[in-house]
């Protein structure tokens, strides 16, 4: 029998590397860009609305972000918005696409540490190609046994993933910043799962808080991972 804990599942966009912050940032440029046509607020409220409808045929990451401002665009200018507008929305994509990565704090140092003692699997989701790139960029990609990118996070994907990779979900954890993505269907699946935070979730991302589940996990930093895990018999 395996011991109880083997495999350590980490997300990647905000539980390794930012990238929300991106995410906003661009979204206050595009809120300069149509300041004559609508206010900040409405507009964010609409390129919600456009992400919900377009997430199911775009999937999640820059190129569907790329898209529905486009749509949102139009939308709030009657059709009338500037082709310089489209460019430039288009220009944002490509810089998303090509921005260097940057760990959040003490990352390589945990991810290095658990990777002596446990069976690393990244599970992350969004474009492949951009996937790709930032594990490369990161410096981590030779620490994991398993890299698996999905279209999206489910309790399917936990379960398999960790039947095909590991030693099953009950004998594995998933680490993320996502209670949608990461916590809920890792817990579903049967696996333990720790949620850490890294400043606001995008609202598609947001769910219930799991109350008093004996396998979910609530933490401030990643470095608290490594307690964690030893208090775990």
């Amino acid at each position: 029998m395996p011991q109880t804990l083997t495999t350590i599942g980490f997300d990647a966009d905000d539980t390794l590397w930012h990238t929300e912050r991106l995410f906003r940032l661009t979204q206050e440029r595009f809120a300069e860009l149509l300041k004559d046509f609508t206010d900040p607020a409405h507009l964010h409220d609409r390129l919600l609305e456009a992400e919900r409808r377009n997430v199911g045929h775009y999937g999640f990451g820059v190129k569907g972000f790329v898209l529905s401002m486009i749509e949102t665009a139009i939308e709030v200018t009657d059709e009338k918005v500037p082709a310089s507008v489209i460019s430039e929305l288009m220009a944002c994509g490509r810089d998303m696409l090509a921005h260097p990565i940057d760990l959040l704090p003490n990352v390589a140092e945990v991810v290095g540490a658990l990777a002596e003692s446990h069976r690393l699997i990244l599970i992350t989701k969004g474009d492949l190609l951009d996937q790709e790139r930032k594990l490369a960029q990161s410096g981590l990609g030779e620490l994991f046994s398993w890299v698996e990118i999905v279209s999206n996070k489910t309790e399917t994907v936990y379960t398999e993933t960790f039947a095909r990779h590991a030693d099953g979900p009950e004998h594995a954890m998933m680490v993320g910043d996502s209670m949608r993505s990461d916590i809920l269907p890792a817990l579903a699946a049967g696996s333990w799962a720790v949620h850490v935070p890294n400043g606001p979730a995008w609202a598609l991302e947001a769910a219930e808080t799991p109350k008093n589940h004996p396998r979910f996990v609530a933490l401030s930093q990643l470095t608290d991972v490594l307690q964690t895990i030893k208090n775990i018999k």
